[in-house]
């Protein structure tokens, strides 16, 4: 996973072009069954990949936290979402909530999530390949491709099999 984990960053870099000329030809005319189409290729990727073998989305960025995040950890942690915040989260220059320091506080040195139950919304869904209106979010897509080896298969996948 090293190994793979190094050369992503190149690897996206080489195909950003192409891979936004495809999503911007994607949002325009997105085909009728592409939800069900990302469905079928997100479960696909991840029968073949391990995340604990990799968790670099926790080692190198954060989630948003949402306030439902934010009281439902809180709550887990049996503070209040005001303490929660202090100790573990700062606000972005988007005004959100975010972790104060990347890798996340959360992530153990086995890969696993201490609190992974009541993980936030966006960790949750991560890496986004398989939401609805996937041709949405394109943006998000091709960021994940530099951070995520599943996101990054997905979308040469995508590539392959939906012709746009």
């Amino acid at each position: 996973m090293d190994e793979i984990l190094k050369d992503l960053p190149q690897k996206a870099k080489d195909k950003h072009k192409e891979n936004k000329k495809f999503f911007t030809k994607l949002r325009k005319k997105p085909p009728k069954n592409l939800d069900s189409q990302m469905q079928e290729m997100h479960e696909e990727e991840f029968e073949r990949t391990d995340c604990l073998t990799c968790a670099n989305c926790c080692k190198t960025t954060g989630p948003l936290f949402t306030n439902k995040d934010i009281e439902r950890i809180a709550k887990h942690f049996r503070q209040k979402p005001s303490q929660f915040i202090e100790t573990y989260l700062r606000v972005d220059e988007d005004n959100d909530h975010v972790l104060q320091q990347v890798p996340c506080t959360f992530l153990g040195t086995d890969n696993y999530c201490s609190i992974y139950d009541v993980r936030p919304k966006a960790c949750r869904e991560y890496p986004h390949t398989d939401r609805k209106d996937f041709h949405k979010i394109s943006n998000i897509n091709i960021k994940n491709t530099f951070i995520c080896p599943a996101a990054y298969n997905i979308v040469e996948e995508m590539k392959k099999r939906i012709k746009v």
